[in-house]
């Protein structure tokens, strides 16, 4: 599987629970392949996992997840991690739902804390006159086989918590992914999973509006004050949505074949309007253009430290018709030209 180049500051950016990945290493375990042996794959410290309080970062846990899927494939093993996940192992927030009176209740403090546990991952809330919908989508570019994946887990597990909050209470409900349909639901059956629709418009978990007045069997009034004034806490200690925002146009600035991602086209991959990006980079004191150009310059000193490409075929890539333009920029970024780095870069 090809990588993702993430910025540094997202790279080292730890926020991921461990209790997610550790799943996908039990399940490599029961299936013959150790935790030794999925760590060493992914080039992954041991002592990321040595603490159940741990955290990763959305790198860390990719890379995981694609060691995991080379070693022992994928049979289904993001439904299979979005059955087996409790809601405890979601820590305030899952103990806050628990603790929630109805189901409208728990919809509004996952709405609120998703966040808190769901970095990588938006989730979306539809008002449906009929329906409960929740829809989902990846806030940053992943190799399609751990997005697929990803997006199981997630949204099965959305739909497995409800089924545990309503406990006796029959769930209608129906899974739905813009994905081709595997071959490997009729694996399956034993996980019990509701009515799943593959190449649908988005990925999202559809149940019938009238579970939300339902009771839920765990509530305890004191219990939710506390676990909500922990995910108050943690939540304040996230990267407001202006940083978040700079961070996620960052990751989609990735230079392919086709040239970077348009104003327009970053906007829509993150679920919002372009004038509200523009907004929320100026809030933290950059745009567009300039971080197309720190991206550029990554970028540039990639290929010419990684390939040997052409240079007048990395300026194309970068989006420089004229190679001249693209030389008189690195000069100014490097105080070299892309030939003297070059050379350098292999001396």
């Amino acid at each position: 599987m090809s990588q993702i180049h993430y910025p540094k500051e997202h790279t080292q950016y730890a926020h991921l629970p461990v209790t997610y990945p550790a799943m996908y290493l039990q399940i490599a375990q029961e299936r013959g392949v150790s935790q030794a042996q999925v760590l060493a794959h992914a080039q992954l410290n041991p002592q990321l996992f040595a603490q159940a309080t741990g955290r990763v970062s959305s790198q860390e846990y990719e890379r995981l997840v694609t060691a995991v899927i080379a070693l022992v494939g994928n049979q289904g093993l993001g439904l299979e991690v979005g059955a087996r996940q409790p809601l405890t192992a979601h820590g305030s927030l899952g103990y806050a739902l628990m603790s929630a009176a109805t189901i409208a209740d728990a919809v509004k403090i996952l709405q609120r804390f998703w966040h808190v546990r769901g970095r990588g991952v938006n989730l979306h809330y539809i008002d449906d006159p009929q329906y409960v919908v929740f829809s989902i989508y990846c806030q940053y570019p992943m190799h399609p086989e751990v997005e697929k994946v990803l997006l199981e887990a997630v949204l099965s597990g959305v739909y497995y918590g409800l089924r545990f909050l309503l406990a006796d209470v029959p769930l209608q409900a129906e899974l739905h992914f813009a994905m081709l349909q595997p071959d490997y639901l009729a694996l399956l059956s034993h996980l019990q999973l509701p009515t799943i629709c593959y190449g649908q418009p988005i990925n999202q978990l559809k149940l019938p509006k009238s579970i939300l007045q339902q009771p839920i069997n765990t509530a305890n009034p004191e219990a939710l004050s506390m676990a909500i004034a922990q995910c108050e806490r943690e939540l304040a200690l996230l990267p407001s949505i202006e940083q978040d925002v700079v961070m996620m146009v960052k990751i989609l600035l990735q230079a392919d074949e086709q040239g970077y991602l348009t104003p327009e086209q970053i906007a829509e991959r993150l679920h919002i309007s372009e004038r509200s990006l523009r907004r929320h980079l100026q809030q933290q004191g950059t745009n567009y253009q300039q971080l197309l150009e720190t991206a550029r310059q990554r970028d540039a000193q990639q290929l010419l430290r990684q390939t040997q490409a052409e240079i007048q075929l990395i300026a194309q890539r970068l989006g420089y018709q004229n190679p001249a333009n693209f030389t008189r920029a690195f000069k100014q970024w490097t105080g070299k030209t892309p030939s003297e780095f070059r050379v350098l870069s292999y001396s």
